[in-house]
């Protein structure tokens, strides 16, 4: 089962509708009619055009689609999904204005702690979610679709905006022909959720620090701050990359070959709601991949190793006035773990806001 692949370059982007994607995007939400849903779109392919639009002819629009872009409050409801705040390519993290200076890595303490099964020791000083965080209901233990902000009523809304975007939108773009995943429907309109760290499972976007940290608490632990985020992304090794002291393209998933808003809807700074974005492939594979499938990004302490600190899906640490770390695949991010964001409110999220936890650790003596 593969999401929507996209083929080409980026400056001439082949998109091709696999049949598929129906059965992954069945699986996560109606597993009963995976096998009827990749039957039926068995066939469907189609053609993008190469980028050709003038910087005049993009700034206009992007002036235009500008003034919807979101409240005050930094939410964004389903009438006010276009957003300027992220592109494919430009400035890098460390050229972007940062709101809030940057935390300083811990000095590591000479103890023996203990952690939780799912969580790593690190630095003798904290316990680190080994992989990015999914969402499951704190009554039922149900999963939720990772494809949805944890709101069962605004994703409710979000499906009725796009399935009629669908509607107007024309080939070649793949927005025209991906299928949109439906919202769960065994849960409360004010269902309530916890963080569960595992491997092998789509890691959960769309989350506001606020959902993060309160998902966290429902487990029974906490964001990290971005001090123990940092030393933990370092590894016992103390390096700026979670593999080593430099730079290397493809060994975590970030600064991918595309942007899943432009290969669904030629436009990378807007639809950043859309829950396809995170079903789109590549060549490559999925741009957002599932928990510890890029083994090369590993931060190793001792024996152990957390993943994806950089790439996959940006993380939300605990500050007061909103920082997310890593970067998310599609960012151009070389900055390894100094890859931070501090220009958005508590209250953003997108595709692209994950997040793991962090717990206190049981000390010896």
């Amino acid at each position: 089962m593969e999401p929507a692949v996209a083929r080409g370059s980026d400056g001439g982007v082949r998109a091709t509708y696999l049949a598929t994607v129906a059965v992954l995007v069945a699986a996560v939400v109606a597993p009963e009619d995976a096998e009827a849903a990749g039957r039926k779109s068995r066939r469907s392919s189609v053609t993008a055009p190469a980028r050709t639009k003038t910087k005049k002819a993009t700034k206009e629009k992007a002036a235009k689609s500008g003034k919807a872009a979101k409240s005050r409050s930094g939410k964004r409801t389903v009438d006010r999904v276009a957003s300027n705040d992220r592109r494919h390519g430009g400035a890098r993290e460390d050229d972007e204005p940062q709101r809030t200076p940057r935390a300083g890595v811990l000095t590591p303490l000479a103890r023996i702690i203990h952690c939780p099964a799912d969580m790593v020791a690190v630095a003798g000083r904290v316990c680190v979610d080994r992989f990015e965080l999914r969402l499951i209901d704190t009554q039922s233990s149900a999963a939720w679709s990772p494809f949805f902000p944890p709101d069962p009523v605004r994703a409710r809304g979000i499906v009725a905006f796009y399935d009629e975007l669908r509607d107007k939108e024309s080939e070649p773009w793949l927005g025209a022909l991906l299928p949109i995943p439906r919202v769960p429907t065994t849960f409360p309109d004010r269902a309530t959720f916890k963080a569960i760290s595992e491997a092998g499972v789509v890691p959960q976007g769309h989350l506001t620090a606020d959902e993060a940290e309160g998902a966290c608490r429902a487990s029974g632990k906490r964001l990290c701050s971005e001090s123990e985020w940092l030393t933990a992304c370092r590894g016992d090794g103390g390096t700026d990359f979670p593999y080593g002291t430099s730079y290397r393209q493809g060994a975590c998933n970030v600064y991918r070959e595309s942007h899943p808003s432009w290969l669904l809807h030629g436009n990378a700074a807007r639809y950043h709601d859309d829950p396809r974005n995170n079903l789109v492939a590549t060549d490559e594979g999925p741009l957002l991949r599932k928990t510890g499938a890029t083994p090369a990004c590993a931060s190793r302490w001792g024996d152990d190793a957390i993943y994806d600190m950089v790439g996959n899906l940006d993380e939300w640490v605990a500050d007061a006035h909103g920082v997310f770390a890593g970067g998310f695949y599609s960012r151009p991010n070389k900055s390894g773990c100094f890859a931070r964001v501090s220009n958005h409110p508590r209250a953003y999220s997108d595709y692209s806001t994950g997040a793991r936890c962090c717990a206190d650790p049981f000390v010896d003596g």
